[in-house]
């Protein structure tokens, strides 16, 4: 009975436990399902999101880049414009026909003052359809026709060009939508079977083609669309909207129409645009679903035929229950086969889960990937990684699921297929470091490269993601991240193909503005030629007693005009100069007091004598010495003062008041204000007012003698120094200049000895050290020393007969002793041997001088000082060898040019008289040469030592003035080494250069200064 009631108590607990496991096999497959779901979801949403983001970064930077290569077209075009395509509007609309065919445009235009648009069709008025008018400031990208189906990109830029008597003030193009998009990909082959989509939106929601939510949604607006949908925790209708109206990026999963989708949005840098990537969560969870169903069912089969396996081991254990005690022991052998079992049925559920799971990641990938050549996930701490899709341009490629080692895999990859050019960086970017250090600040980084493969060179791009952002990790790092290959090939090659067009057009350009130099050379040397003529008999005319006054009064006004016909040249020069960047600020002490000084009594004297009323008034305190510019400076304020003369009448007042704007640390800003009672200037002329060659009034500029440059020159100077200039006018009630410039202040007390005029003293600098040279002149410039540089012996010379040609020489030369090439000791031996005791010299040495003493001083040197150098030993030794020489820097020469012979070259004859007469007046006797061939004759001809020197014209014919030089100094005679001087209108440096390689001693600018050419006479005969 006993045993009876075991057996029985046996049964009804095996049964209890039966029905027990059944219920957890049951349960426990159903709720391991349901969490494999989820977890499938969770982790293909996270992907989505990873690739989302990688997406629109992509296709973002693809329109940024269309954009910009639109805008550098458009700067082209403008650059290319030329006068003759605005000298008709044939040639006009011809040129917009040119640039619409070259960019591919709908349309290329400009719009005038009036508002206007001007087409190669003709002109339009429906200006109010864009959204720009002719204050456009800035360029402006925008749509045209936002509402139509045939909407239209517009690039709009600034711009300042003159069509006959129209300005034209806006320059724009008008590009196809589709032309604009192209690269984007914002359209699907198959929207219906498609699972992610593309598109670009405005700001306000407008779909750039006319398509919202992937064709989901028939409204015409994202924001309309977006009003109905219900959206993801942590996601609203609000927080889109605003992130559109603020230019935010981000992500945001809602339902529409009872179907999921997740969203991707980035700004479009440059335009109100916002570019999103669009994924349908539905068909991504269909996906999921059907596979985790398939999964389930298999799993409640496994369950039940668990069960049936189970009962049946129920019925045979109850069975053996009634056996003898023998059996139990098999019984306890069927419990363990059982565990085992369970066991085993657990790890195929296990193993069926990440089969599971792995098919998902692979569909996903494959659905977000298809922009890519292959795709791998990289742990970076490990250095490990994963093959999600294969290289399909490799033939030995990773296999999808394959795992490998990270950095020896992209190394082999980089050795095999990047090119030399590109290897070492490429391998140095994928580095795990460098890529964490990279996605601190950036949710994807990039590295452009070039494989070869195929025998054919190929761009491709690898870009790294990280999975998650580093704001999500505790220590902000990233540690696992996804690798992307991308073919760019076509698109950086196309890239490469503008930028070349780009660069052929600026090289036409320097062409263009080198012709230009070299043509106002020509023109220079052209007009001063004559003008030498014309100012010389003027002033030999002029000092003739016996004309009468109505002729003294008729050459003065000739004298006067030809001063004008000089200042207009030299303004040309000085555009030409500024234009192609060959005009260079100088940074000298001056003194601010000279320099008012010198302009109120030029101003003062030229207002009484027109009659008008002039004062200067300086409001605060102004320091004496200031460091800058001091001829340009002055130039600016002749410039302005001296329109304020010419355009003010008779009974006016010119008032010019200086005045300290600012001051901080070294520097003060300094404020000249000018005013005028003149006839001013309309409001319409002044923003053209410093347009080269601008003049309001052709009558009024002939009466004045303006040339419409001089604000030109003066506006360019004052942007050089960094300054600026404004100017308010009105009509017949005169006009108001206003020039802000900062200057450097200086510290001297100049105190120095009134025999050297630190003001006045010009040093060259002679140092094969960079960094020693950059001290000396800062010490020097401190206290106002105009200072130039030599890096070597050679160049020193070079500089040293330029300045004498020019007969502007240095006052003092410094020179390093210990110098390669050419020490200091042969460099002063070189100098003295083109200059003689011109210069004083003094060697500079961080060395103890007294082994080459004797040397140096034989040279030519005249002193020594030891290194490092300051600007007080310098002045204080400068002064000594002054002193030791017998000399002083402003001590001129007196020699005697009574009764000296002298040959002068002159191909025109007027120019030949003038020169003659003017050498006569001082007792010399002159002989003449009509050309270099006559001049070589006589000078041939020749007692010798019978002539002191040759004055010798460069242009002639038969035989210019160089080639006669050169014959001249090859003669076997011992004058043959007598000064020769150039009388030139060639004024470059370049032609300085030519005249002392064929052997002048001097170079002379026509018109000639009769001062000056007696100076260089009297220096040069011995």
């Amino acid at each position: 009975m006993k045993t009876r009631n075991n057996n029985r108590r046996i049964r009804l607990l095996a049964l209890i436990g039966g029905i027990i496991t059944l219920v957890i096999l049951v349960v426990g497959t159903v709720i391991s399902g349901i969490s494999a779901t989820k977890n499938a979801e969770t982790a293909a949403q996270n992907v989505s999101q990873f690739y989302l983001t990688e997406l629109v970064s992509r296709r973002g930077e693809v329109v940024i880049n269309n954009l910009n290569d639109r805008k550098e077209n458009l700067e082209t075009a403008l650059s290319i414009m030329s006068d003759e395509d605005l000298s008709s509007l044939e040639n006009f609309q011809e040129y917009q026909r040119r640039i619409k065919t070259l960019y591919t445009l709908e349309k290329f235009a400009f719009v005038d003052e009036a508002d206007t648009i001007y087409t190669s069709q003709g002109q339009q008025s429906n200006i109010s359809e864009y959204q720009f008018d002719h204050t456009l400031t800035d360029v402006q990208v925008s749509i045209f026709n936002i509402t139509s189906s045939e909407k239209k990109v517009v690039i709009a830029s600034p711009t300042s060009k003159m069509f006959g008597s129209n300005h034209l003030t806006v320059c724009f193009m008008e590009i196809n939508m589709d032309e604009m998009l192209r690269g984007v990909s914002v359209t699907s082959d198959n929207p219906e079977k498609a699972m992610t989509f593309c598109n670009i939106y405005t700001s306000d929601g407008v779909a750039l083609t006319d398509t919202v939510l992937g064709g989901l949604s028939s409204d015409k607006n994202l924001f309309d669309a977006l009003k109905t949908a219900k959206y993801g925790q942590g996601y609203s209708y609000a927080s889109i909207y605003d992130d559109f109206h603020s230019g935010k990026n981000g992500i945001v999963s809602f339902t529409f129409n009872n179907i999921g989708e997740t969203l991707a949005y980035s700004p479009i840098e440059g335009t109100n645009w916002i570019l999103t990537y669009l994924i349908r969560d539905e068909r991504v969870g269909n996906l999921i679903n059907s596979t985790s169903t398939v999964i389930l069912i298999n799993s409640l089969i496994v369950s039940i035929v668990t069960t049936i396996v189970l009962i049946m081991m129920f019925i045979f254990i109850i069975r053996q229950l009634n056996k003898n005690a023998k059996m139990r022991l098999e019984n306890e052998t069927i419990a363990v086969k059982q565990n085992e079992l369970e066991q085993r049925l657990s790890l195929q559920e296990q193993l069926l889960e990440q089969d599971k799971e792995k098919g998902q990641q692979s569909k996903l990938i494959t659905a977000l990937s298809s922009d890519y050549w292959s795709v791998y996930y990289i742990e970076l701490d490990k250095n490990s990684g994963v093959c999600y899709q294969e290289h399909a341009d490799l033939d030995e490629r990773l296999k999808v699921g394959e795992k490998f080692d990270y950095l020896k895999t992209f190394n082999d990859y980089a050795n095999k297929y990047v090119i030399e050019k590109y290897r070492e960086e490429f391998i140095k970017f994928i580095q795990p470091e460098n890529i964490k250090n990279g996605l601190k600040n950036n949710y994807v980084i990039s590295f452009r490269y070039v494989v070869s493969r195929h025998d054919r060179e190929t761009y491709e791009m690898i870009r790294f993601a990280g999975v998650r952002h580093p704001e999500d990790r505790d220590d902000h790092i990233v540690h696992a991240v996804g690798a992307c290959f991308s073919n760019i090939d076509e698109e950086t090659r196309t890239s490469i193909a503008q930028k070349e067009m780009l660069s052929d057009a600026l090289a036409s350009a320097e062409q263009a503005n080198k012709a230009k130099t070299i043509f106002l050379s020509n023109m220079s040397h052209e007009i001063r030629t004559p003008m030498n003529a014309i100012i010389g008999l003027n002033n030999i005319a002029l000092n003739d007693a016996s004309i009468s006054l109505k002729t003294r009064d008729y050459l003065t006004k000739i004298g006067a005009s030809a001063e004008h016909l000089l200042n207009l040249i030299n303004d040309i020069l000085d555009m030409s100069r500024i234009e192609s960047g060959r005009m260079v600020l100088k940074n000298e002490e001056f003194s601010f007091s000279k320099l008012l000084e010198y302009i109120n009594s030029m101003f003062s004297e030229q207002c009484q004598i027109n009659g008008l009323e002039y004062s200067c008034q300086i409001e605060g305190l102004i320091d004496d010495f200031y460091i800058g510019d001091n001829m340009r400076l002055r130039q600016i304020l002749i410039n302005i003062l001296g329109n304020a003369v010419k355009f003010t009448n008779r009974g006016g007042k010119i008032s010019f008041i200086v005045s300290k704007k600012a001051e901080f640390e070294d520097k003060a800003a300094l404020q000249f204000v000018v005013k005028d009672t003149g006839i001013g200037m309309s409001k319409e002329f002044l923003p053209k007012i410093f347009d080269s060659f601008s003049q309001e009034n052709a009558s009024v500029a002939n009466k004045f003698g303006s040339s419409g440059l001089g604000l030109a020159i003066t506006k360019n100077i004052v942007e050089m120094m960094n300054g600026t200039i404004v100017v308010e006018s009105e009509k017949n009630k005169g006009s108001t200049f206003t020039v802000v410039i900062t200057l450097k202040k200086s510290d001297s007390n100049q105190s120095h000895d009134e025999d050297v005029d630190v003001n006045n003293l010009s040093v060259l600098i002679v140092d094969d050290d960079q960094v020693a040279l950059e001290h000396a002149k800062l010490a020097l410039s401190e206290i106002g020393v105009s200072v130039e540089l030599a890096n070597s012996g050679l160049e020193a010379i070079e500089k040293v007969k330029l300045h004498h040609a020019r007969q502007t020489p240095y006052n003092l030369i410094l020179v390093d002793w210990k110098m390669p090439e050419m020490d200091g000791v042969e460099t002063t031996k070189a100098i003295r041997s083109v200059i003689g005791n011109e210069s004083a010299i003094i060697i500079l040495t961080a060395y103890k001088w007294d082994e080459v003493l004797d040397d140096a001083v034989k040279a030519g040197v005249d002193s020594f000082i030891a290194k490092p150098l300051f600007a007080s030993s310098v002045i204080e030794e400068f002064k000594n060898a002054l002193i030791r020489k017998g000399i002083r820097v402003s001590k001129e020469t007196t020699i005697d040019l009574q009764g000296k012979h002298i040959l002068v070259a002159e191909d025109i004859e007027i120019n030949a008289e003038i020169m003659q007469t003017i050498l006569e007046d001082k007792g010399i006797v002159v002989d003449l040469a009509e050309n270099g061939k006559i001049a070589v004759e006589k000078f041939i001809n020749s007692e010798e030592g019978y002539y002191s020197a040759i004055l010798m014209d460069v242009r002639m014919p038969e035989m210019d003035g160089l080639e006669a030089t050169r014959i001249i100094r090859k003669t076997n005679r011992k004058d043959a080494k007598l000064p020769i001087i150039a009388l030139t209108a060639n004024a470059f440096d370049e032609d300085v250069q030519r005249s002392l390689q064929a052997g002048l001693d001097a170079h002379l600018t026509k018109p000639i200064q009769t001062k000056l050419l007696f100076e260089t006479l009297k220096r040069l005969i011995k």
